[in-house]
């Protein structure tokens, strides 16, 4: 619970204000039938999906034959993320008004340096056009004969913000690829996908995200409310 609401409903809500079609997807009856219990919609998915990529694609399936559509895109958006902004999804849907975006994903301008060298908070480096070329924990690019308090002033860095759109193709697509061995070394699944030549456009976000993966997540969550 986050205040008198699951934290389900408070991802759930956010995302109705920007977008029509809005589904959970969940391998759990507890969390199916709390979102059967305020009204949303929901679907039950395999246990054995090993990312939320593959989560999305058996969803994407169940969803087209229950109601008889076909999308073009889909959202994943991460059902501990209580104060996502329905901003940051429109951005991400607007994307697609790009024929060239396959994948698409948030990033956020990095202000310290803290966040520069913190591994736990994945740098990406995009081209002029604003398509990722690549993702690492290390900082990137690495700034030569720098003092490392200096580099935020120097370069124009960035750090991911774990939101993704796919085209409804390229999701069924990406799912059949192995993981490849820079993807295993960074432990990062965006890594596949750019080694397998799919392009992952760019918005750029204001807002910092607050996924809730701990007790010590919950406590600063309350805090927001």
């Amino acid at each position: 619970m986050l205040g008198n609401k699951p934290i389900i409903r408070h991802v759930y809500e956010k995302s109705k204000l920007a977008l029509k079609w809005i589904y959970v997807a969940t391998d759990n009856q507890q969390i199916f039938d709390e979102v059967e219990s305020f009204g949303g919609q929901v679907v039950m998915t395999s246990s054995l999906h090993k990312s939320g990529t593959d989560l999305c694609s058996e969803a994407l399936k169940i969803i087209e034959n229950k109601i008889s559509e076909k999308f073009d895109a889909v959202i994943n958006i991460q059902g501990d993320e209580p104060f996502i902004y329905p901003e940051q999804i429109l951005q991400l849907a607007e994307l697609f008004n790009d024929p060239a975006s396959q994948i698409t994903t948030l990033v956020k301008k990095i202000m310290t340096p803290e966040d520069i060298f913190d591994s736990n908070k994945p740098k990406v480096v995009l081209d002029k056009n604003g398509f990722a070329i690549i993702f690492s924990r290390s900082p990137v690019p690495y700034l030569r004969g720098l003092k490392k308090e200096d580099w935020p002033g120097e370069f124009t860095f960035y750090k991911h913000i774990g939101i993704y759109g796919y085209s409804a193709r390229v999701l069924q697509e990406i799912t059949l690829l192995p993981p490849s061995e820079i993807e295993k070394a960074e432990s990062l699944e965006q890594l596949r996908w750019l080694y397998n030549g799919y392009k992952i456009k760019t918005a750029i976000t204001i807002y910092e995200s607050l996924g809730i993966d701990t007790p010590e997540d919950l406590e600063k969550a309350i805090k927001l409310l």
